[in-house]
């Protein structure tokens, strides 16, 4: 069956970030890549036009090198994003971006002089919630919640905050999560429908996303259809 998805434009975030405190030391999270990556490929399989933006990364891909952008800070993900977001019918941010950068940094090594070193840290541009303020009514966003505790409040925040369509909600535990080739998630879209799906290969976990976007993404084009005829044409007698 053909894909409701082929020839739209998505654009998706993936791996961790880098803030650098000198050339050679830098803040960073345990992001594989992996389920950016994932669902990157089965997006172009399915025949959309995808454009990749992804942080420092180890990973074998079957997707297009030509088409992925290759970053390593919080501030050069956002710039990439920039480039392609009013352009996009669909944005997938999957990438785990730092929160907080170094406030100051050393152009050059920093040596090991003082007993104690104190590190002072700056609040980095929230990608998605910057693009949430001017997502249209024509574009959809796909966020990830990683969370620990309150996860169904925290994430349901989240949602309504950065303007997203779904959330992917997963947690940090045995066989989930960062680094590891498997995850289980639940889906929760800005209606609040939430649906739960058993632990999976992360490649199967990219199937279940991009078909809960399809199914999202054909109500939302049927919407806009309605609103569309929704015209107060003057009466004829």
């Amino acid at each position: 069956m053909r894909s409701s998805l082929i020839h739209k434009k998505i654009l998706i975030t993936a791996g961790p970030t880098r803030e650098y405190l000198d050339p050679v030391r830098y803040i960073t999270n345990e992001s594989s890549g992996k389920m950016g990556y994932a669902l990157a490929e089965t997006l172009h399989e399915l025949g959309a036009d995808v454009v990749l933006i992804s942080g420092p990364v180890c990973l074998n891909s079957s997707f297009p090198e030509e088409n992925i952008t290759f970053v390593k800070t919080a501030n050069e993900m956002y710039h990439a994003c920039l480039k392609h977001f009013s352009s996009c019918d669909i944005a997938i941010f999957a990438a785990a971006v730092a929160d907080y950068s170094p406030k100051l940094t050393s152009e050059e090594k920093i040596k090991k002089i003082d007993e104690a070193c104190f590190l002072e840290l700056k609040k980095n541009v929230d990608i998605a919630f910057e693009f949430g303020k001017v997502k249209t009514r024509f574009q959809q966003s796909v966020g990830f919640a990683l969370e620990t505790n309150d996860v169904l409040t925290n994430s349901k925040f989240k949602l309504e905050k950065k303007n997203f369509d779904l959330i992917v909600i997963n947690s940090p535990t045995h066989n989930q999560g960062f680094g590891h080739d498997t995850n289980k998630v639940s889906i929760l879209s800005k209606e609040l429908y939430l649906d739960h799906f058993p632990l999976k290969s992360k490649k199967e976990v990219a199937v279940d996303i991009v078909q809960a976007i399809e199914e999202y993404s054909i109500l939302n084009e049927a919407t806009q259809k309605s609103l569309y005829n929704v015209i107060d044409y003057p009466k004829t007698v």
